[in-house]
């Protein structure tokens, strides 16, 4: 079972590996929402199907937090709070080449190519394209890398992944878009690291953050951010 960062009656949030599959696909392979799912039934002895929405993806290569609606009117609400930008989601990335600025806002069309399962990214708008913008922040770097705190502000198919590509910063790891090498683990380097929202049902804040991933090279990043 995956590590649990949140939980109350109404929504859970989960640290998912870059080795999980957030949800089933052709692979076969056991996706998380049914782990949670049935972790749920069996702590909370609830007989029949459990109810888990989706509220939203992350790739499977992609690490992180990952949140999950345990109610229909926990999901219907975070739903509309995601179409109205109300919840704020910032990940890391460490890429090998050090961005044009410091510190900039980005936006790009993104058209997704469903054969190549890969989004291809434009200056200006193009038949069957959507707006992308994204804000990234230089957080630290070593010897060879960056660290770059990237806040999404649409969420398109792989949007972090092609836009900081196309300003020459490919995700350390992603072959998809450029990077030349794998990392050992098929992992690329791009955590989900923090998501922050009023609960839906609370009313309150909630912030959860995800801890770095195992490795020699975000270790480097520790103290880099909070």
């Amino acid at each position: 079972m995956a590590e649990i960062l949140y939980e109350d009656n109404h929504i859970i949030a989960v640290y998912k590996r870059s080795s999980d599959l957030a949800q089933g696909d052709r692979t076969g392979d056991i996706p998380l929402d049914t782990e949670i799912k049935k972790y749920i039934a069996e702590k909370y002895k609830k007989p029949g199907e459990v109810f888990l929405g989706v509220v939203h993806r992350l790739d499977r290569p992609v690490s992180g937090v990952i949140l999950f609606a345990r109610t229909s009117k926990a999901l219907e609400r975070l739903n509309e709070m995601f179409r109205l930008k109300q919840i704020k989601k910032t990940y890391l990335a460490i890429v090998k080449e050090r961005p044009p600025e410091d510190e900039a806002t980005i936006t790009h069309y993104l058209k997704k190519n469903e054969v190549q399962n890969k989004s291809y990214v434009y200056d200006t708008e193009v038949k069957g394209s959507k707006e992308a913008c994204l804000t990234y922040r230089l957080k630290g770097r070593t010897e060879k890398y960056y660290l770059l705190e990237v806040e999404l502000h649409t969420g398109r198919h792989h949007q972090i992944r092609a836009q900081l590509a196309k300003i020459g910063c490919p995700v350390k790891g992603d072959l998809k878009y450029g990077f030349p090498r794998s990392n050992d683990d098929a992992s690329i380097s791009l955590l989900s690291r923090r998501i922050e929202f009023i609960h839906p049902v609370k009313k309150e804040p909630v912030r959860i953050t995800a801890h770095f991933p195992e490795g020699d090279l975000w270790r480097l990043f520790q103290d880099s951010v909070d």
